[in-house]
C-alpha cells in the first residue's frame, strides 16, 4: 500500500469539467498502460496498492486528465478525492494509516489552486 510520489502536476483549467471514466480512458492511452498499468499511469492518481501494482483496480483518487497532449491535475478531481477521503459518495478503501498522507498529497495541489484544503480549515 502507498502514496504516489508529489509529481507536481500543472493544473488544468478550474473551470474544466471532471468525467473521471473519460480521463481514466484518457491516461491509460497516454501513458501506454492498455495491459496493465506503469508508472505514468500511476502518477495520475493519489494512491495505490503496492502489493498488486499490476491491476488497474488497485489505484484510487484519480486527479489528473490529459489535456493538449499533458498530464495535468484537474482542480475538480482534486476536490472529489479531497470529498471521497472525507466520506463523500461512500468514501474510499484505504489503510487508515496512509489517510495523513494522503491528505498531504492532495492539500499540495489545493495549495497550488490558491486554496486550502477542507480537512485544514
Amino acid at each position: 500500500m502507498t502514496v504516489t510520489r508529489f509529481q507536481d502536476l500543472p493544473l488544468a483549467d478550474r473551470s474544466r469539467e471532471w468525467d473521471g471514466d473519460a480521463a481514466e480512458s484518457r491516461v491509460r492511452d497516454w501513458a501506454g498502460a492498455e495491459d496493465e498499468p506503469d508508472a505514468a499511469y500511476r502518477n495520475a492518481h493519489v494512491w495505490y496498492d503496492g502489493d498488486a501494482p499490476g491491476n488497474f483496480g488497485s489505484y484510487k483518487l484519480l486527479i489528473a486528465d490529459v489535456v493538449d497532449g499533458k498530464l495535468k491535475a484537474v482542480p475538480r478531481a482534486v476536490m472529489a478525492a479531497g470529498g471521497v477521503l472525507q466520506g463523500a459518495r461512500g468514501g474510499v478503501n484505504i489503510p487508515e494509516n496512509e489517510v495523513d498522507r494522503v491528505k498531504s498529497h492532495l492539500a499540495k495541489y489545493y495549495e497550488k489552486m490558491g486554496d486550502t484544503a477542507p480537512w485544514e480549515r
